[in-house]
């Protein structure tokens, strides 16, 4: 399934207000413009704010109130790290994010044990049998991770 195209940090930052209006969650969002303020542009020059091509790089980082906890940092470069109660998703296509969340907040994600190695993963699925997982040791679970825990 196509999740629908965020072209800018704006429109997925849009699109997480949506989602916060959703569950009922309050949310807090910081932006970073211009080449020299986003996170990823280490090579820009003292007071270059604009790409050489002259547009200008937004990135965006999202606190989510609510349970779980999660912020999400849009990235200029069209992906997202979204952490999840301290478990870090990197490289999140800024399309899927909102499906992301929406799978978290409605009661989709799990918590599965491995005896070898040991330790959990959490178990984000999204429309279209696409699903992220990541390992985190079992000194790492919280409250809500443990109540996930199938």
């Amino acid at each position: 399934m196509d999740h629908p195209h965020l072209p800018t940090t704006e429109a997925a930052v849009a699109a997480l207000r949506g989602i916060a209006r959703e569950f009922n969650l309050e949310i807090e969002v910081d932006h970073d413009i211009g080449a020299d303020r986003t996170s990823r542009r280490t090579t820009a020059d003292v007071g270059r704010t604009t790409d050489p091509d002259g547009s200008l790089p937004h990135e965006a980082y999202v606190d989510l109130g609510g349970s779980p906890r999660i912020t999400v940092r849009l990235f200029p470069e069209d992906d997202a790290l979204i952490t999840v109660e301290g478990v870090e998703f990197h490289d999140v296509p800024r399309d899927e994010v909102p499906a992301f969340l929406r799978s978290c907040y409605s009661g989709l994600a799990s918590v599965s044990g491995k005896l070898f190695p040991p330790g959990y993963r959490l178990i984000v699925p999204l429309p279209g049998d696409r699903t992220y997982k990541e390992f985190l040791p079992m000194i790492q679970l919280t409250p809500w991770l443990s109540r996930h825990v199938r």
